[in-house]
């Protein structure tokens, strides 16, 4: 392990943001982990999975500890089930190709999302109705303060919207290193109910799709509408679609009748953010190299040489803008540095 100073992070975040770490290392196993834990103790941290999920507007003045620790083991299965454990510095999406191709469902309809497998259950990512609360069953982490190693099993993360025990009582506290799944090996649950994962299959006429043709229609749905962080700096999603009361919505709805809403109780309902975004006019806005992409209004990009900070002025004249038009406040999902 070589610990580098005044390290650039522009490769390390898929904003594609120019921010200096005062240090930074790479840890490719627990034991390196604990090792640069240990002897750093008292010492400003800060854990970097794969970078999708952050805006950084400022440089790090702390020690930035990638996590790329790598391998995916089965930890046991029977006739219906398998239970896999993936390492956290494994690519997501590469994670779930590999689950496709072993046959082991579950995982299909989250194709394509940006990150690494140890963030997912900080977010409790999700896409086209699934969430990483629907197959996950336990994840290891290390404690940052005593380098302990704990369980979180799955009613302790308090999974919810975006959320997780991770954003809030431990935030900070550990370093995920490990995620365990469990994952169909016969009888899977397809899920095709998101309209847009029917028409494509539709497209393609297929009527009984596999778990490779409805990862292949996510992942077709994902690229026309959502840029390639190699190629366009973005982090997917800005931000949360709004769950509001249902009164705050009918009133909204009486002014603006187009307004779609998805029922989440009798007393709330979601918003679709993007809506709002896009007929508040910002879809396909550009504000010198920052801007809002132009197939998906929940998505801002870095046309550059954007600054983080300049990334964050469009994100607050998006949320007041919304709230001003609508009385609808809208959250940021990705993470502000």
């Amino acid at each position: 392990m070589q610990i580098q100073h005044n390290f650039s992070l522009k490769k390390y975040n898929t904003f594609g943001i120019e921010a200096k770490a005062k240090q930074f290392v790479a840890v490719h196993s627990t034991e390196e982990l604990k090792q640069v834990l240990e002897t750093h103790k008292g010492e400003a941290k800060f854990i970097l999975g794969g970078g999708s999920n952050m805006l950084l507007t400022q440089d790090i003045n702390a020690l930035v500890i990638h996590v790329d620790i790598k391998g995916i083991k089965i930890i046991k299965e029977d006739d219906d089930h398998v239970w896999v454990e993936s390492n956290a510095g494994e690519v997501w999406h590469e994670f779930v190709l590999w689950t496709i191709d072993q046959n082991f469902g579950g995982l299909e309809n989250m194709s394509l999302i940006p990150g690494n497998v140890g963030t997912t259950p900080v977010q409790n990512i999700g896409a086209y109705g699934t969430e990483i609360k629907d197959t996950f069953v336990s994840c290891n982490a290390m404690n940052i303060a005593t380098q302990e190693m704990r369980t979180f099993e799955k009613a302790e993360c308090k999974f919810g919207y975006r959320e997780s025990i991770f954003k809030q009582e431990v935030k900070d506290q550990y370093v995920i290193t490990s995620v365990v799944f469990q994952l169909t090996k016969r009888n899977h649950k397809i899920n095709t109910a998101y309209g847009d994962i029917t028409k494509e299959l539709e497209k393609n006429n297929i009527v009984t799709p596999t778990l490779k043709e409805v990862s292949n229609a996510v992942i077709a749905i994902r690229q026309s509408k959502l840029p390639d962080p190699k190629e366009l700096g973005n982090s997917g999603s800005f931000f949360k679609n709004p769950i509001i009361p249902k009164a705050l919505y009918e009133k909204a709805h009486a002014k603006f009748p187009d307004m779609p809403h998805y029922v989440v109780s009798e007393t709330e309902v979601k918003v679709p953010a993007g809506w709002l975004i896009e007929q508040a006019g910002f879809k396909g806005k550009r504000f010198g190299d920052a801007g809002i992409h132009k197939n998906q209004a929940l998505v801002l990009v870095n046309y550059g040489n954007a600054t983080g900070q300049e990334i964050l002025a469009v994100s607050r004249d998006i949320q007041a803008t919304v709230l001003e038009k609508y009385g609808i406040a809208i959250e940021a999902e990705v993470n502000v540095i």
